[in-house]
């Protein structure tokens, strides 16, 4: 257990409360007495939350702490976030909600992407997760959409961010399942 995987289990400690305070949000709107104390109680766990994935990521990288448990651990934080904010901002009431595509891109990739690892997974055994750069900048350009949207920043910015974000996650689904290809090629032809 690295310091830079007890970050990311305190990522993950952090999604319950951000979703319990988003949620407690939502429900003052709905009452008509928006508080803004909760809203930027919220606000700050996520960004806290995001920032962490930065931390841990560097201190792994600089102090050599990276492992298996946190290849398996940072993505689980990272999408338990991105998920558990999508969600819960489009179940509750707060200003204004995401475009349709943006959740479904989003979700839907991810899902792609977890059926394509477990049936991988069964065909060759081992499948190496390798992060990319277009996936990482996907997560950031996630989140800083989901930030705007709980900052209320003005939705005519907010729509372009939404689409490259949606772009990003769309490229970079491809790369992983390219990626995934060429794994089960490779394997295929060791077994030869």
């Amino acid at each position: 257990m690295t310091f830079a995987n007890k970050i990311t289990i305190v990522r993950i400690c952090l999604i319950p409360a951000f979703a319990f305070y988003t949620w407690q949000y939502g429900a003052t709107v709905v009452n008509g007495r928006p508080e803004e104390t909760i809203r930027l109680i919220a606000t700050l766990l996520f960004v806290l939350a995001a920032a962490m994935d930065g931390l841990d990521g560097f201190i792994a990288r600089r102090f050599n702490q990276r492992s298996r448990l946190g290849a398996i651990l940072d993505p689980i934080a990272d999408k338990g976030l991105v998920f558990t904010a999508i969600l819960v901002l489009a179940l509750t009431n707060w200003s204004d909600s995401f475009p349709i595509w943006f959740p479904i891109a989003v979700i839907g990739r991810d899902a792609i992407l977890a059926i394509g690892f477990l049936l991988l997974s069964k065909s060759i055994g081992r499948v190496d997760i390798r992060p990319s750069k277009i996936g990482k900048a996907a997560t950031l350009l996630q989140i800083a959409s989901i930030l705007c949207l709980m900052l209320g920043i003005a939705r005519t910015g907010q729509i372009y961010l939404i689409a490259l974000a949606t772009l990003f996650t769309v490229a970079s689904g491809l790369g992983y399942v390219a990626d995934g290809l060429r794994q089960a090629r490779e394997a295929s032809h060791t077994h030869r």
